[in-house]
């Protein structure tokens, strides 16, 4: 962590800029980070986060093949494969021959699967509403403010992956 304006910071101010700005974020994203793993592991079935990042993939993108898995995770082929493979051993997911094309098989959840990213959400929303609710309100509305114009802008101008 980067620590602004924590102890041990030997700065007097982080400044004003986007570069002193997007600091100051990333500590907040690490500690949500960890608070939402934290409440992840929570859930009655305990996910890796690559386990969970499938499937929530799937959730949002139901029928995915095992090759359009892999794109969307950023991960390899075969890597996609062990980890389809654990999650299927798990009852989570079901290998499904296409009802169109014969040699495609798709990856869909099972009930048992959407019951345990029920638990996972319903835990997260819990976890974050317990920090929120030691914010005071106009804190909270200045921070979901600030959220929608970050993910406006987001989307607006995707980050370059060569950026330095």
């Amino acid at each position: 962590m980067t620590h602004l304006g924590g102890p041990g910071d030997d700065r007097a101010s982080v400044g004003e800029g986007a570069e002193a700005a997007a600091l100051e974020i990333a500590d907040g994203v690490e500690s949500l980070t960890t608070l939402w793993s934290l409440a992840a592991q929570g859930a009655a079935l305990r996910l890796s986060q690559h386990q969970l990042r499938a499937l929530r993939a799937l959730e949002s993108a139901p029928g995915l093949n095992l090759t359009a898995l892999a794109e969307r995770l950023d991960i390899g082929l075969p890597t996609a494969s062990r980890l389809c493979d654990r999650l299927e051993a798990a009852g989570l997911l079901e290998r499904v021959l296409h009802p169109h094309k014969r040699r495609e098989v798709r990856l869909d959840l099972t009930p048992h699967a959407r019951r345990v990213l029920g638990d996972v959400a319903r835990r997260r929303a819990r976890a974050l509403a317990e920090v929120l609710e030691g914010m005071k309100p106009a804190d909270r509305a200045a921070l979901s403010q600030g959220l929608r114009a970050l993910l406006g802008a987001r989307s607006q101008r995707p980050p370059g992956l060569d950026a330095e």
